[in-house]
């Protein structure tokens, strides 16, 4: 496992004493980067119609918030100050972000979000909020100020295009410099000022709402439902009120419904494919050649396979479930599925049959690559 950037302390005395509990400071979080991105890196990732990117603006005590992509003469517009530029999922296109988001792992996949870079100039902002998840902000480059409150009043201002605090009442405040990191529980009030020009990388966490979830739930069951039947009332009366709905007219429909059920088994499937689901801008490159199954045995045995950057790969008991799909695989290949999905990646080697089959379905798709042949 990745060595997760928590100072001193271990990820078991981390979710003891912090995780959703209260914040904290780490210095020097993160010594060593491989990737330092220019702001014309993120102007680059930006521009495309594949990367989720915003540019906030605050000019003369008004915010504005405009999505992305960006022509690069955009930015040549730009102040010297009061505007920050963010670009989320980098690390579906930088192995470094990726590499240092897998750094968390120590909390199951199926939490992990994303890692965004903001980049702002001294001054830049995006005004005192909050987050409905947890998130680790990582300074890189520059100073930025940070100012936290617990406070219970989240009142938002009215008709803003993000959510500004409309009362804020710090209570903490710190100096992040190059690699230090602050972490924040749930709805936990804070703002950031660069004080030089500089970069916060944030790695958030994934934390649907109970609506979310049961939408998202009924649309699930909706595609697996057989409800056999049909209505019927052979023992219909005259009615002397023909706009009133009967009380045996709901009570029969009552009963066809209740053939609606679920289980744990049915939840676990539902949780599989939504939390592996890419989001909607997110495609897949399958190689322009497909190898025979023998073939790419023998590129497995000497490259092994890494999982594309932008693949969620999960499991549970009795799946395997990829960037939405279910793996239709033998139980025997389990094992050896799980540890593709833990370290997203397989060594070279020999491998069975069963396993070869479910690999070579995922690279026909763009799921995973032969190692040597993974995009920078």
């Amino acid at each position: 496992m990745p060595n997760p950037p928590l100072g001193n302390l271990t990820p078991d005395e981390f979710l003891a004493k912090y995780w959703q509990k209260k914040p904290l400071l780490i210095r020097n979080a993160v010594a060593q980067f491989d990737w330092l991105p220019e702001l014309a890196d993120l102007i680059e990732l930006a521009g495309r119609d594949d990367v989720e990117s915003r540019l906030v603006e605050y000019k003369r005590g008004v915010w504005s918030c405009d999505a992305g992509p960006f022509r690069p003469a955009r930015f040549r517009r730009l102040g010297e100050s009061d505007w920050t530029v963010l670009v989320q999922n980098v690390n579906h296109h930088v192995p470094f972000a990726n590499a240092l988001l897998q750094r968390f792992n120590f909390i199951p996949q199926v939490r992990l979000d994303d890692l965004m870079i903001s980049y702002a100039p001294a001054g830049g902002s995006v005004g005192p909020h909050f987050d409905s998840y947890d998130v680790f902000l990582l300074q890189v480059g520059g100073k930025k100020r940070w100012r936290i409150s617990s406070q219970n009043d989240l009142q938002l201002v009215a008709d803003a295009p993000l959510k500004i605090l409309e009362r804020f009442e710090p209570e903490e405040e710190w100096v992040l410099e190059h690699g230090d990191m602050l972490y924040l529980p749930p709805k936990f009030a804070h703002e950031g000022v660069a004080l030089e020009s500089g970069m916060t990388w944030s790695v958030g966490f994934r934390a649907p709402t109970a609506q979310e979830l049961g939408g998202a739930f009924l649309d699930f069951l909706r595609d697996r439902i057989e409800l056999d039947g049909i209505y019927a009332d052979p023992d219909l009366a005259v009615t002397q009120e023909p706009g009133r709905v009967p009380a045996d007219f709901t009570q029969r429909i009552q009963a066809m419904l209740a053939g609606i059920r679920w289980d744990e088994d049915t939840v676990r499937e539902f949780l599989g494919g939504y939390f592996s689901e890419p989001k909607s801008h997110v495609f897949y490159d399958g190689p322009d050649d497909l190898p025979n199954e023998k073939a790419f045995a023998r590129s497995v045995e000497k490259q092994g396979v890494v999982l594309d950057l932008k693949t969620v790969m999960l499991y549970d008991d009795a799946r395997i479930y990829i960037n939405g799909d279910s793996l239709d695989v033998e139980p025997a290949a389990h094992p050896t599925l799980h540890r593709l999905a833990n370290e997203r990646a397989l060594p070279p080697a020999k491998y069975p049959t069963n396993v070869i089959k479910a690999l070579l379905a995922c690279y026909e798709c763009g799921y995973l690559h032969l190692t040597e042949k993974q995009a920078e």
